[in-house]
């Protein structure tokens, strides 16, 4: 069988779609496998009943006899240590350093958390309520170790135990590498939701992707962002691999049109090439509750094995291995640089690669119940993060009407009322598309699925607004350019029963710009708001424990880690001396800390007196960090005009960068260098000394930004008004007692409203005028800052190096049009740097500035976002832990449910 040829098939598009013409073979010889096949695992909850009762009881009784147990206390957890080391690990006493204690420890907590995750799993399936499934591309998870720790309350336990063991907590969390699974706030977002789901006890999963070498790791050579692999899976304790858990995922082929008995069209997908979805499983605990929900990321492995040892034996020893080699390209890197059409070939098989081993997991989970299909939204809520996930859209239709014969209505009805898309963007160039002639010769099937989908859409905008063109032309999901695209963000609008934005402004922006056509079509019901947040458990209480302990006394107890708004109480200790001579304390100390850091890893000693400035994102134009390089060098050479007495009545300032940029991203890496470039320049220069410092952390990420965020003075939050959606480390920032420098945008506008307008600085232009002064600089007089000007003029005198690596960045302002307005904010981004050094001198006001903007940070809690998705959007409930009962009856524990293998 497996030396059959397949048939030479001509690929018939849809009817609907144009004709593309694709050269050459795109089916692997051998033989396409069935899609799909995996082994049997799990029972629903009608099941249950039946296989306990088959159980004989001596059988029942061993089992419970020898079943596991947590460790309670410091003696337990030891035990539990030593074991590891010396089984798990195969050391001992004389040899186990700091990353097998650290190994043994994770070892210790992943245990625990897999009897909890284990129970969750079987009490969701028993009560076989709702579930949500986010979906998506990132999920910037950070070091497990310490949040384990903390979210089962044993940290203080772990710290005894492992100094009676040699080791410092402290050291030993430091082993952890953190998990390479994200790159932004889109990512972190992701991460935090799930925190709050699980502490919420919401029944629910994540689906991702297995990155086996992340975004990349970050490392500044010369000035430069050099791209190198982060192997960051060589060890980690925390995933369970579920290599019965499978799906074959197809690509390429043809799609074969017949009329069954009835008389109806029935569409088949055939031929191709097939690649292996293999499920590894994450534990994410709760805070301060038994649900431990589940992340489900998947890897590519090639559907035909790992190794051809015909085409070995016969001396072609590359190609034995060049199925897997291209399978396994899926899951390699995040976001696959898609400069070239390779590139974006790899970017959309990654996408449906995720989404279609998701939804078969989903399905297949639904399909237990027995269930009828118009039941499907009553059990299932899926949220698209971003448009990434957008195919699941396509593919549950395919599912539906392919696979399981309904009809295209009743199958369309459930897939609208099961997705929730959530919106990150309002940049038009980054809302995604995909070319036709790709997706054709990719997904042939689903190509004809969004065809049929844009048609039956149209006719109905058209019944709704008859004879306008224009609005038929504006809403199409195709769009009518050569090549014609695919426009992914309509199709989730389309495809979903609720829209929401990230921030109020965000929310509204894309209401009355990107999609406001939309908003006529289907009212402004579908389209909502839920400003993002974060999770207190790990921005506070593990990024900043001494500030964590603080606010604990005074608020009476931990309380506010669940409930947010109990920050308030703060406010009456406001004027209180000890009080404040504690909380000023607890930012110098860490201060220190990243001074030591910054020494350790860039050889730059900062003084932890100054004035912390700290600017940590992705590198990207529209965050415009080259504003804020701009205005460090202005600051230089306005210091280098004083004479000595002027100088020693300056503020000193440290300015700290930290962010990636795409490899891709000419200009963002350009940003990168000059900073460097800059902090060369500056940081050595003798008559400025310790006024000002600039330093670029490289390859920041959420270990990192722990140990940033909660020693920042100010932090950058400078956007052109309107183009970040929300944005979350603003609040991270300020729930660690530092203010904002930013401009009117994102969830900016909200931190003011709640904060006070006396507690942030604000600057710039309105997202309202915006669009009139881009106009103004392409058609009418663009006239460059003067200041800016002078910065201009010193990068050009070549005082930071090779003024041509940096005359893209200059040119894109001065002379094509500034898109992001750097020039028309300059001069307001320096008085309010100037208000900035005026308020910091006075350090009794700005400790009370500092105190109140935590006190009001109660609303941006990542639990308040959730539940407001879950009324608002996926209408599902929290199931209600009886730990008493369950501790009562630990017959559960010997059932394999659908969470047995989760």
């Amino acid at each position: 069988m497996a030396t059959e040829k397949v048939p030479v098939r001509e690929r018939r598009p849809s009817v609907g779609a144009p004709i593309v013409d694709i050269q050459g073979s795109v089916v692997p010889a051998g033989i396409s496998r069935p899609k799909h096949r995996r082994t049997f695992t799990g029972f629903g909850a009608g099941e249950i009943k039946s296989v306990e009762a088959s159980i004989p009881e001596p059988q029942r009784e061993a089992w419970l006899k020898h079943q596991t147990s947590p460790f309670k206390d410091k003696d337990g957890f030891e035990r539990e240590v030593v074991r590891h080391v010396e089984t798990t690990l195969a050391r001992s006493l004389y040899n186990c350093d700091e990353s097998a204690a650290y190994a043994a420890c994770a070892l210790a907590f992943r245990d625990r958390l897999i009897l909890e995750w284990n129970r969750t799993q079987q009490r969701q399936t028993f009560a076989d309520s709702k579930r949500v499934y986010y979906l998506s591309l990132e999920f910037l998870m950070g070091r497990a170790l310490d949040n384990a720790m903390l979210n089962v309350g044993q940290k203080d336990l772990a710290k005894a135990g492992l100094a009676e063991l040699g080791f410092r907590i402290e050291d030993v969390i430091q082993q952890e590498h953190d998990a390479a699974l994200g790159n932004g706030g889109l990512g972190r977002l992701a991460a935090c939701f799930l925190d709050s789901l699980a502490s919420l006890n919401y029944p629910a999963w994540g689906y991702g992707l297995r990155y086996r070498y992340g975004i990349f790791k970050q490392e500044i050579i010369d000035g430069y962002q050099v791209e190198v692999p982060d192997y960051w899976l060589d060890f980690n304790p925390w995933e369970f691999p579920r290599h019965d858990v499978t799906v074959d995922i197809q690509f390429y082929g043809h799609v074969v049109k017949s009329t069954d008995e009835s008389g109806k069209t029935v569409c088949r997908w055939e031929g191709g090439e097939t690649v292996k979805a293999v499920a590894y499983d994450v534990p994410i605990p709760g805070y301060d509750t038994p649900t431990t929900n589940n992340l489900r990321l998947w890897s590519s492995k090639a559907a035909s094995g790992e190794f051809d040892f015909q085409k070995f034996n016969s001396g072609d020893y590359e190609s034995s291995v060049a199925d897997q080699q291209r399978a396994e390209t899926i899951s390699a890197v995040l976001y696959p640089n898609d400069n070239l059409d390779r590139g974006k070939e790899l970017r959309l098989k990654q996408q449906y690669f995720w989404v279609a081993a998701s939804l078969y997991d989903i399905v297949r989970r639904f399909k237990k119940s027995k269930r009828p299909w118009k039941e499907f939204p009553d059990k299932v809520a899926i949220q698209l993060n971003d448009t990434h996930p957008t195919l699941a859209i396509v593919e549950l239709q395919r599912i539906l009407v392919d696979l399981e014969g309904l009809e295209w209505d009743e199958a369309w009805n459930i897939v609208v009322n099961t997705f929730g898309y959530t919106n990150h963007t309002v940049l038009p160039e980054a809302l995604e598309k995909w070319s036709v002639p790709l997706i054709q010769h990719l997904l042939p099937r689903h190509l004809q699925i969004i065809y049929d989908v844009n048609l039956f859409f149209l006719q109905s905008v058209e019944r709704q607004f008859p004879n306008n063109r224009d609005l038929l032309r504006e809403v199409s999901i195709i769009e009518e350019s050569q090549p014609k695209m695919v426009r992914m963000a309509h199709l989730a609008i389309v495809g979903s029963h609720k829209v929401n934005g990230v921030a109020e402004l965000h929310s509204d922006l894309i209401k009355t710009t990107i999609f406001k056509d939309f908003v006529e079509i289907f009212g402004p019901d579908k389209f909502t708001n839920v400003t993002n947040g974060i999770t207190p458990r790990r921005w506070l209480h593990q990024a900043n424990p001494r500030l964590s302990e603080l606010i604990a006394s005074k608020t009476g107890g931990k309380g506010f880690l669940t409930d947010l708004t109990l920050l308030s109480k703060l406010e009456l200790y406001v004027d209180d001396k000890e009080f404040r001579k504690e909380w000023a304390e607890i930012k110098y100390a860490n201060k220190v800390r990243l001074a030591k850091h910054i020494k350790a890893t860039t050889g730059v000693t900062v003084s932890p007196s100054a004035l912390f400035d700290v600017q940590v994102k992705r590198i990207h134009e529209y965050k415009r960090q080259q504003m804020n390089i701009f205005g460090a060098i202005h600051r230089y050479l306005t210091l280098k005009a004083m004479t000595p007495e002027e100088r020693q009545k300056q503020l000193p300032r440290v300015s700290i960068f930290g962010g990636k940029a795409a490899p891709g991203y000419w200009m963002a890496k350009q940003i990168i260098h000059l900073i460097n470039n800059v902090g060369a320049v500056v940081n050595n220069d003798k008559d400025i000394g310790d006024l000002l410092k600039v330093v670029f952390l490289e390859d920041y990420n959420v270990s990192k930004a722990e140990m940033i965020i909660p020693a920042s003075d100010i932090s950058e939050h400078i956007s052109t008004a309107g183009t970040e959606a929300s944005g979350t480390s603003n609040m991270k920032f300020v729930l660690n007692g530092g203010l904002i420098i930013g401009t009117c945008d994102g969830a900016n506008i909200e931190i003011t409203r709640e904060i006070g307008e006396n507690n942030i600085f604000l600057f710039g232009n309105l997202a309202e005028d915006v669009e009139e002064l881009r106009h103004a600089h392409l058609y009418g007089q663009h006239t460059i800052d003067a200041d800016l000007a002078r910065v201009f003029d010193e990068i050009e005198r070549g005082t930071f190096g090779n003024p041509q690596d940096f005359a893209g960045m200059v040119s894109a302002v001065r002379d094509h049009g500034d898109y992001y307005l750097v020039s028309d904010d300059f001069h307001s981004y320096l008085e309010t740097h100037a208000l900035v050094d005026e308020a910091y001198r006075d350090q009794e006001q700005w400790l009370t500035k500092c105190i109140t903007s935590v006190a009001r940070m109660g609303f941006f809690s990542s639990d308040r976002c959730i539940n407001e998705y879950a009324e608002g959007i996926w209408n599902i409930e929290p199931l209600v832990v009886d730990r008493d009962k369950e501790t009562a009856a630990p017959k559960e524990a010997a059932v394999v449910t659908d969470g047995g293998e989760a």
